[in-house]
């Protein structure tokens, strides 16, 4: 690695010494715009399909081609991350992230067949299964070790705050110009061009770079290697298996188009608010974290903040008037449970960010610069596919438990959310019993 004089290392007590680092500040900038777009194009891919579909399955889809093209280019992503110069992936990623959007503006603007939806969708994600990896590795080079969880709180953080308001700004748009076009997804598609462009602008300006130092041929064993190593740490597989069967039991977010349209009747604005209460509730976690010591018993917090994130899943799939209030025989306001159900979302969002500040931090840390890209793509692979897997299963048991069985779309996804953060509960415990290091993790270092 190499770091610009620039990036001299300030005191690591300073809570916001990381942003004296140029390079690093560039990097956020660029994360940030990049971010947000990506978070309003899937509020307008949302939107657009179940207006045209009007189908739960037809979200879940979306996590299955995204998840498709996870499992065909993440591992070759990671060993081209280690052997390449990963500011170089990461701007060829972005410029493939960006044709893939002005793909997607071009088919909604014509009206296109959804499947066409669907090939775009692929190419962004094959496109992010190489960004990832490099770009969490190439994290490392642009700050100092001693100030690397901070700088992993800082960069979660500014995840966090794009999805706030990338979700937001989206849901917004799209209320304000369907009234003026019938095209309005295509607007936000564009946008998400632009957020890529500022970002490309961004990390070309980074200074600091990836030196190979002993380059592998591509082969099995080379591709293997990322598994190899996190197979042998007992400790990241343990946290590795309870982020991803978390995410993909107790991830409510591809159902939101259903709950914001036809379970809390808040329409696309709506749909943009509850999208944003989950990054909403980890920039407060982040700030919380940013401005304390480092956790002391990080594997214990970890476990009782997944479980926090299953309760709060299943909290929101019960705070309607379709579900709860029916039951105990009372109805509230439609405005009470919408706030009802984006607390609850807000909740998931905070606890789930410990899970990714422990899980990042101890697998950048815990991990040899030579295999950081290789590993990092076999945790982008299980944590990324869970996403989208999760995705698809949340939509398949609510087209289950929904329409298959004669039942109103609602009744399907609550059901779908409800077991799901059951499921989340469950894993937790299993989790806890099967890796005791994680039980007796301590400070991370």
């Amino acid at each position: 690695m190499s770091r610009d004089a620039d990036n001299d290392t300030p005191p690591p007590t300073d809570h916001y010494a990381v942003f004296r680092l140029r390079d690093f500040r560039l990097y956020l900038i660029g994360r940030l715009f990049a971010v947000m777009g990506t978070q309003m194009l899937t509020v307008a891919v949302g939107w657009e399909l179940y207006e045209r579909t009007h189908s739960p399955l037809a979200l879940g889809l979306v996590g299955l081609a995204e998840m498709t093209a996870m499992l065909c280019c993440t591992l070759p992503a990671g060993h081209l991350a280690d052997n390449l110069n990963r500011k170089i992936i990461i701007l060829t990623a972005l410029i493939v992230s960006a044709c893939a959007s002005l793909g997607l503006a071009l088919i909604s603007w014509q009206h296109a067949p959804v499947g066409w939806i669907y090939a775009c969708l692929f190419t962004s994600a094959a496109a992010r299964s190489f960004l990832w990896p490099a770009s969490s590795a190439f994290l490392t080079s642009l700050v100092p070790r001693e100030l690397f969880p901070r700088a992993v709180t800082w960069n979660s953080g500014v995840f966090q705050l794009s999805s706030v308001t990338g979700p937001a700004i989206g849901g917004l748009l799209i209320a304000w110009l369907k009234h003026y076009s019938d095209h309005p997804a295509a607007f936000i598609y564009f946008i998400n061009f632009c957020t890529a462009a500022i970002c490309f602008l961004s990390v070309k300006l980074v200074r600091a770079h990836h030196v190979v130092k002993n380059p592998e041929p591509m082969s099995v064993k080379s591709l293997a290697t990322g598994f190899k190593f996190i197979f042998a740490q007992r400790l990241i597989l343990g946290m590795i298996t309870l982020d991803m069967f978390a995410v993909f039991l107790g991830g409510a977010t591809s159902l939101l188009p259903v709950f914001a349209k036809d379970i809390l009747h808040s329409g696309a604005d709506g749909l943009g608010l509850l999208q944003a209460a989950l990054p909403l509730g980890s920039v407060a976690c982040a700030l919380y974290l940013a401005h304390h010591p480092p956790m002391q018993k990080a594997g214990r917090a970890l476990l009782w903040c997944v479980a926090v994130f299953g309760l709060a899943t299943v909290a929101f799939g019960l705070v309607n008037d379709y579900a709860l209030g029916r039951w105990l025989g009372y109805m509230l306001p439609a405005p009470v449970w919408f706030w009802l159900a984006f607390g609850t979302l807000f909740v998931c969002g905070a606890a789930d960010n410990v899970s990714v500040v422990v899980r990042h931090t101890s697998v950048q840390l815990l991990t040899p610069d030579d295999k950081r890209g290789r590993v990092s793509a076999v945790n982008s692979l299980f944590i990324g596919t869970s996403n989208e897997l999760g995705g698809f299963e949340s939509g398949f048991v609510a087209h289950i438990f929904g329409p298959a069985m004669h039942n109103a779309i609602s009744t399907g996804a609550i059901i779908s959310v409800v077991s799901g953060g059951i499921g989340t509960i469950i894993v937790v415990a299993a989790v806890a019993a099967l890796w005791p290091e994680i039980r007796k993790y301590g400070k991370m270092a």
